[in-house]
């Protein structure tokens, strides 16, 4: 990564950059996936490649802000049983990353983004009767993990663009709100570290690009404590909405970019 290309950034530029980092914040304590207007941001104002190493500690600092408001709420017999999967696709992506350009990225996962949205609604409105997190333990609901995992790791190793994945597949699930943000806190705490070794190797977090993510860290609280305050004042239905649509706004920002 040009890393020299971190310190011309403009007062406009990183002013929406702390815009960005407060956002993330939010949608990790609020309404997961809308952190993909996040990954629109930094890939505007940074080159796309250097976009995602300096986004990654940025969504760190959230995850720990996320796992300290909804540790109680995690399910982890479905946090189990997606790992092994996440780690495939993480591994996948790396190799994706090595010889994929910018332009097949973005279609990729844009695609992706809004395939899972289009099969979560279908799910949604033929399903008689809602499915229970535990629904994890039948042989359907361990494929539909392993195929979320792997797309999740996929999506998130290359783009950072897992929260939309796992949000379609932990709202197909049944989750409800405080499950949902409490399993989906602990999710990407443990992946997005994980990913921090491979993203180094790839050139892509350096020490200039860890400073502007300390400067840029700041700006999470707020959005976070903003969140926690708005998701007692979201009921279900709306929450769930709110999730779709910012997963089809993702994709289709991803997708026409």
């Amino acid at each position: 990564m040009n890393t020299m290309t971190l310190w011309h950034i403009s007062g406009w530029g990183f002013a929406a950059l702390a815009f960005a980092a407060l956002l993330v914040g939010f949608s990790k304590t609020a309404v997961s996936g809308a952190n993909t207007v996040s990954l629109a941001i930094f890939a505007a104002v940074l080159p796309a490649r250097a976009s995602t190493g300096v986004l990654l500690p940025v969504l760190i600092a959230g995850d720990v802000l996320a796992v300290l408001t909804y540790r109680r709420h995690a399910h982890w017999p479905t946090l189990w049983r997606l790992f092994p999967a996440v780690a495939v696709g993480v591994v996948a992506g790396t190799l994706f990353l090595v010889w994929a350009d910018d332009g097949i990225v973005r279609t990729s996962i844009g695609a992706i983004l809004l395939l899972m949205a289009g099969v979560t609604v279908w799910r949604r409105r033929t399903a008689e009767t809602p499915e229970e997190p535990d629904a994890v333990a039948t042989r359907a609901g361990r494929v539909k993990a392993r195929s979320y995992g792997v797309l999740g790791g996929f999506t998130t190793m290359v783009a950072n663009a897992g929260g939309p994945v796992m949000s379609m597949y932990l709202l197909s699930a049944g989750f409800r709100k405080l499950g949902f943000l409490g399993t989906s806190a602990f999710f990407f705490l443990i992946v997005n570290v994980s990913k921090v070794p491979f993203s180094a190797g790839l050139g892509l977090i350096d020490g200039r690009s860890l400073l502007l993510d300390a400067a840029l860290a700041v700006f999470v609280v707020p959005g976070a404590l903003f969140g926690k305050w708005a998701v007692n004042r979201i009921n279900q239905r709306l929450f769930e909405q709110l999730v779709i649509a910012a997963t089809v706004v993702g994709g289709l920002q991803l997708l026409l970019r």
